[in-house]
């Protein structure tokens, strides 16, 4: 097993066992091998966790912090986990899988700018002033509070990343938290937790409770002391979550699947193109809910972009992520290995595969970059979001039919345009049903821009100004001040 500090529980500033002591292994994907035992979380436990959260939401000094003071021990989380790359990207490789320098050098410096730019909202929660027009005369405001106790699912894809994405707006709204990693990625979240001490938040603010989505995610999620739980993850759990949320009718943000459009029109720079939808798919082997999945290419230049696609996908080298070489890892355990390798079955019955469409090696759970052509619209793997390495080409002639076969799926995540006319660029990211869509690029994401899904997508915004709305109540306040 390999050397990890935290591995307990982490409730009301302290590293406990599960109350029944049970515990589960962690594995690393390159190899099958266990990292190391976490305890593991249920009902009880989580229930422990919302009681620390509540205590220090009601009573501890989180709520009555100067929001100056709120700010600045976020902005010192961000530092520590800028001083931290090289261990936190290390397990963030041993447990995910990406490539080390894709860890150490995007996903923690990304998480730690989530938490620069979120403390500075810290000081900027602001209300209205409202002129009303009822008889008499009043003082009519609204104040932007915090809602209390808020429950983060978050997914094994980027672990770190997306825990940031929703600590950090939760914290600048002055929220207290309980966190659950993926049961298959639970250590760079338990570090985080110590980090945040020392960065001098204090203890019970943020709550950190490992274990499967059945027993934690679900008591989370119908758990009566918790006023919002924010999920990021497949669109059947999404569905399960809101379900769960009932009891209490709780706040519910949504990040669900997605099986993303990009079109690349002739008048674009092909060169970019493909490279652009080649990094879009392929980046985190695929793992990742905006990945540019279906690919639809104009009939004059699909040639030209299928050679480009397969010359790419080829050159990318597959391997265990400490290796420099590596451009991508594993997925990120046995279970979705097997379920991406089930749909490259169904691809090569479905379609041509132009190239991959297998494993790579006998050990550790590594898939070829896929490319699969000549498909039909009804296609399951054009359909249903595979969430590996794998792209699905489609021929198109006229706008209108890609825009049809683009907004053609219950998600509506996101989408990418390539072309060289302004005009078409507006034109058709306007019709795009999809939260985000890039154009000539792929793949963006900043601290600053709003993410979130329309239609089996999702509920809600992360990041940007907006997520703030999603993190906070709005309390109307009218003063008579007639004599």
């Amino acid at each position: 097993m390999s050397e990890i500090e935290f591995t307990r529980l982490h409730i009301g500033g302290e590293w406990v066992d599960a109350l029944d002591g049970a515990e589960f292994e962690t594995i690393n994907p390159a190899t099958g091998e266990v990292i190391t035992k976490v305890a593991e979380a249920k009902a009880a436990d989580v229930d422990r966790a919302v009681k620390a959260a509540r205590e220090a939401f009601e009573n501890g000094p989180w709520s009555r912090m100067k929001p100056k003071e709120r700010a600045a021990a976020i902005w010192r989380l961000g530092d520590l986990l800028v001083a931290d790359q090289d261990e936190m990207g290390r397990i963030e490789t041993l447990d995910q899988g990406k490539p080390y320098s894709a860890a150490r050098n995007g996903d923690v410096p990304t998480a730690a700018g989530l938490f620069h730019y979120m403390s500075g909202y810290a000081t900027k929660i602001e209300g209205e002033t409202i002129p009303i027009s009822a008889p008499g005369e009043y003082h009519t405001f609204t104040r932007r509070e915090a809602l209390g106790v808020v429950g983060l699912i978050v997914p094994w894809n980027f672990p770190l990343t997306i825990a940031a994405w929703k600590v950090a707006p939760a914290l600048a709204a002055g929220n207290t938290i309980v966190l659950k990693p993926a049961e298959a990625t639970p250590l760079s979240a338990l570090r985080l937790a110590h980090l945040a001490l020392e960065a001098g938040i204090p203890p019970g603010v943020i709550n950190v409770v490992p274990g499967f989505g059945s027993t934690a995610g679900a008591a989370i999620a119908a758990h009566p002391g918790i006023d919002k739980v924010s999920f990021t993850g497949s669109t059947a759990t999404g569905r399960r979550i809101l379900e769960g949320a009932g009891g209490n009718l709780k706040r519910v943000t949504l990040e669900l699947g997605g099986k993303s459009a990009n079109i690349i029109f002739p008048s674009a720079d092909i060169e970019a193109a493909i490279a652009g939808s080649t990094s879009g798919i392929f980046y985190n082997a695929g793992q990742a809910c905006a990945a540019g999945s279906r690919l639809y290419v104009h009939e004059d230049v699909y040639d030209q972009v299928i050679a480009g696609l397969k010359a790419g996908a080829e050159k990318i080298v597959v391997g265990d992520g400490f290796d420099p070489a590596s451009e991508i890892g594993p997925v990120a355990s046995k279970e979705h290995f097997e379920r991406v390798s089930s749909y490259l079955e169904i691809g090569k019955a479905e379609g041509t595969v132009v190239t991959g469409g297998g494993r790579v090696g006998d050990k550790g759970y590594f898939i070829q970059p896929t490319v699969i052509s000549d498909l039909a619209e009804d296609a399951r793997v054009i359909k249903e979001e595979i969430f590996g390495p794998v792209v699905v080409v489609t021929r198109f002639k006229d706008e209108d039919d890609v825009i049809r076969q683009a907004n053609d799926t219950r998600y509506g995540l996101a989408a990418g345009v390539w072309t060289g006319n302004v005009a078409q660029a507006h034109r058709v990211a306007n019709k795009l049903q999809a939260g985000t869509v890039w154009v000539n690029t792929y793949g963006i994401f900043d601290p600053s821009m709003p993410f979130g899904g329309m239609k089996e997508s999702g509920w809600g915004r992360e990041m940007g100004h907006e997520v703030l709305h999603d993190y906070t109540d709005v309390k109307t306040v009218c003063i008579n001040i007639a004599d």
